[in-house]
């Protein structure tokens, strides 16, 4: 099937928007529905709902994850991390860390 890009309305704003045909294909591939809402009002459904998890799959009701403040072994800047850092062991930040590569055998 050939999909060509649409105009939609958005049911949330009133303003109109572009449904390409590469996004056509995707949601016919995964069996979605078309698009209600534009892009700006999905994602600030989102934030609202707590980033993406909203009320599907229980994450609304999920705590927040609580995040320590850390100093960067390598570079020295302030690393945020899902753990009580421990002095015996290296905290990298996100721009630091690589993770180990893993053996394939």
């Amino acid at each position: 099937m050939t999909y060509t890009d649409r105009t939609l309305s958005c049911a949330q704003c009133g303003s109109e928007f572009t449904f390409s045909a590469n996004d056509q294909e995707f949601h016919a591939s995964r069996g979605y529905q078309e698009p209600k809402r534009c892009p700006d009002c999905r994602a600030a459904r989102r934030a609202q709902n707590g980033d993406y998890g909203g009320s599907y799959g229980g994450y609304s009701d999920r705590p927040r994850r609580e995040m320590f403040s850390a100093t960067c072994s390598r570079c020295g800047k302030e690393a945020l991390v899902p753990f009580v850092p421990r002095n015996d062991r290296p905290v990298y930040c996100s721009d630091c860390y690589q993770p180990a590569p893993r053996n394939r055998w």
